[in-house]
Parts: structure tokens; C-alpha cells; sequence
């Protein structure tokens, strides 16, 4: 029979026979591991506190799924907002592909929440009750991390819950028992759940099994960006002390080059300098590079800066010129038009409005020359149809069509002219 073991192993987390290999990474304390943590922090307390934080008395981000609404750092988005919403995505994947173009998996090591917890808020706590390597990872030590674990999973899911309830109902449900509100209790339990499986067993197979990121780091990626490497014509300064290795959090050898498996980190560079100051040989032997340190500027870094420029300009064009009231021409249900006694056609529009601020509104409607003005009432972030008649001498259509100016008018003093066609018969003038 054929020996299925391969010769080398596949993963970084696969033994040679197929098993799991569990990576428990000592601490390389260094002047990267210290940003890093800063950074990791500033990061959490973000992500805990930006809930609390209100703009123009609104969240500073609350995807409210039961009203369809975004709040945004005070502006409010809604489900008609699609292209100020498609923007928004633009920005965040050209940033991103900038960022990785010019700085590598920099994202990775530093700032994606799957680093930032697992490496600055789980893995402190099980090397404080376990030792770098599990030497004191005895029952009742695992018994008290797993415990800590599910809290510290516990307390996260409630701030992920916030994102979409907000801090003032999710506090009110937090004091009332969990049948007052079962879905949300169910969505705590759920992303509790996830995060203990995450950090607590799935860990680094995150980065390089479920993530798709780390493959695509061979299309966002070029010559001249920034990763970490070894450099291989400076060998003769490694004496093979594995350190590095050690300290790698996916347990990669990074002296075998760029691999999808790398973070950038930076934890094996926090490790081999020391030793290389203690051999009185220059630091680096790891190191930031890049495999072409040519021109800063080239095609990827000139479009994707371009791309985020005009996604943001637009952005904040599109904002800065909302009203608070979004109008819309519906489609008519029915007959288009009636023909009335007098000889005059009546025709059909429905509009649509939305009042996207926080107080009532009331909007009058008219149309110079054709309609005179009708009001109608609008609650707080709310929407009406406007079913309407326009009555139009028949010699006004063209083809059967009749271009009018509609005017909306609301009581805070704005007002919108919104361009309606009406049908009418074909034959027009020409009867």
C-alpha cells in the first residue's frame, strides 16, 4: 500500500499524519509588540465605547435593523440612501487595497479583530494561567480560563449587540429577564458561542484556513510592497536558534519566505534583534522590506488613492446636499388617465416622500398653472404615498406625455422641484 504521509507538512496547524498541531507562541517582547498592543487597545476601546458616543444626540454607529437605519457619526442612512451606502463600500475597499498595496498584511497583524483579541486579550490569559507552553495547565486552571473565556465572550457579544439595539435598550434588557427579549438574548448566546469556539479551539486557522484575506494577498500585493523577510544574503548570521519560529502566532518559518500563512505580525523580528545585539551583529536580519525598493508610485498606488478620493469626494458631496426629505415618482398603479366631461385629461402620478428627520413634517404639493397646493402630514422618519389627479387640457400631450414641474414645499422652509411625467391619450393636440 502507498504511503499517504506527505514528506512535509501541508499547513502550519496540520501534523504530517493529518492531526491537529496546537500553537502556543511565546511572548517576544520588542519595540513592535509594544505598538502593536497600543494600537490592539485603542482598538478595543473603540470598538467598546463608539456606541456610547452620540452625535447631534444620535449613536455614533447603530445599524438599526428593525427601522432600516444607519447612523452614521450623526448623519442618518435608509434603505433609499443605496448609492451614498454603495459608496461608503467603495471607500472601505480602496482604502483596503491601498493599505495592503503600500504596508502588506499590515491589517492582519495590527488591527483585524481576529489578532487584536486573540493575541492582546485571550492568549494573556492563558499564558498567565498556563505558562507559555501549558507546563501548569492543570484542571483546574483550564476549568478558571475557560470560565474567563466565556465572560470575556459574554461581555463582547453585548457591545456587538449594542451595534444593532443601541446602548440604551440593550441596558434596559440587560436588568429584565431574557423572555422580554428572546431574539436578542438568542443573538448574545449565538455570538458568545462563536467567539468561545473562535479564540478558545479555531484560533490562528482563522488567518489560514476561513479567512480569504491571506489569498488574496497574491493579487493585492507587488514587489514594492511591505512585508516582513528574512534576509537570505545575511545567512550566515542566523545560527538556527528557531526563536522565530517560536514566536509565531500561525507557526510558520519565515526564513522560508513571503507565505499566506504571515500576519506581519512582527513578533519573529521582536525576537531575532535581541539576539542579534547580543552577537554584536547589525539588526535586521528579519526585517520590513520590500522585494524592489523602487518608486513609491506606481499603477495600483495612483488608482486606488484616485478611486478613494472620488468615492469620499462623492460621499460628501451626497451628504452635504441632503434636505432631510427624499422624494420619489412611484410607479402608478391603474388606468395612467381618465377623461373627464369637459374635455380635459386627468391624469395619474404617485409620489413618494420620506421625512428623514427626527420631528413631524408637513409637505404641501402643487403644481403652477395645472394644480393648486394640498398638504399632507409625515411622522418622524417616516414615509407617505401621495396618490394624485392632474387634470391637463388634452392639446397639452405630445405623444401621449406631458412634462410638468412639481413642486414640494415643507414647513421648515425647504423646498423641491421634482420633474413628472404624465401620460395622456396618443393622439394628443392633434384632435
Amino acid at each position: 500500500m502507498t504511503n499517504m504521509v506527505p514528506v512535509e507538512r501541508v499547513l502550519s496547524t496540520l501534523n504530517r499524519d493529518g492531526t491537529r498541531r496546537w500553537i502556543r507562541p511565546k511572548l517576544a517582547r520588542g519595540r513592535f509588540l509594544k505598538w502593536r498592543r497600543i494600537v490592539g487597545y485603542a482598538l478595543i476601546a473603540l470598538f467598546v465605547f463608539l456606541p456610547r458616543l452620540r452625535f447631534g444626540g444620535r449613536p455614533a454607529f447603530l445599524f438599526d435593523l428593525e427601522a432600516r437605519e444607519l447612523d452614521l457619526f450623526g448623519a442618518v442612512f435608509r434603505p433609499s440612501d443605496g448609492f451614498v451606502l454603495a459608496l461608503v463600500g467603495i471607500a472601505i475597499v480602496a482604502a483596503v487595497f491601498l493599505v495592503t498595496a503600500l504596508f502588506g498584511r499590515v491589517w492582519c497583524g495590527w488591527g483585524c479583530p481576529q489578532t487584536v483579541y486573540l493575541e492582546h486579550v485571550f492568549r494573556p490569559v492563558e499564558r498567565w494561567l498556563e505558562g507559555s507552553r501549558g507546563q501548569r495547565a492543570n484542571a483546574a486552571r483550564k476549568a478558571v480560563k475557560w470560565t474567563i473565556y466565556a465572560a470575556l465572550s459574554f461581555a463582547l457579544a453585548n457591545v456587538f449587540l449594542a451595534y444593532f439595539v443601541g446602548t440604551d435598550r440593550l441596558e434596559t434588557w440587560v436588568f429584565h429577564s431574557p423572555l422580554d427579549h428572546v431574539g436578542g438574548f438568542l443573538i448574545v448566546v449565538g455570538v458568545s458561542a462563536l467567539m468561545l469556539f473562535d479564540y478558545g479551539w479555531f484560533r490562528e486557522q482563522m488567518c489560514i484556513v476561513a479567512c480569504p484575506y491571506g489569498r488574496l494577498q497574491s493579487v493585492l500585493l507587488d514587489q514594492r510592497s511591505l512585508v516582513i523577510a528574512y534576509d537570505k544574503d545575511r545567512s550566515s548570521d542566523c545560527i538556527d536558534c528557531r526563536k522565530c519560529v517560536a514566536v509565531c502566532p500561525t507557526g510558520i518559518d519565515i526564513r522560508d519566505g513571503l507565505q499566506m500563512e504571515c500576519i506581519g505580525c512582527a513578533q519573529c523580528i521582536d525576537a531575532c534583534d535581541p539576539l542579534m545585539e547580543k552577537l554584536k551583529r547589525p539588526k535586521g536580519l528579519i526585517r520590513y522590506t520590500s522585494a524592489d525598493k523602487g518608486k513609491l508610485l506606481r499603477g495600483r498606488t495612483v488608482a486606488y488613492p484616485v478611486l478613494l478620493v472620488l468615492a469620499l469626494g462623492l460621499l460628501a458631496w451626497r451628504v452635504g446636499e441632503r434636505t432631510g426629505t427624499e422624494v420619489w415618482v412611484e410607479r402608478i398603479e391603474g388606468p395612467a388617465f381618465v377623461a373627464l366631461p369637459d374635455g380635459n385629461i386627468s391624469s395619474q402620478a404617485r409620489i413618494k416622500i420620506e421625512n428623514e428627520s427626527d420631528a413631524p413634517r408637513s409637505y404641501t404639493l402643487s403644481v403652477p398653472g395645472l394644480r393648486s397646493a394640498a398638504t399632507w402630514q409625515a411622522k418622524p422618519r417616516a414615509s407617505i404615498t401621495i396618490p394624485m389627479m392632474v387634470d391637463v387640457p388634452r392639446s397639452a400631450f405630445v405623444h401621449g406625455e406631458k412634462k410638468i414641474e412639481l413642486q414640494i414645499r415643507d414647513d421648515s422652509g425647504g423646498m423641491q422641484v421634482v420633474a413628472l411625467t404624465l401620460f395622456g391619450p396618443e393622439d394628443g393636440g392633434s384632435r
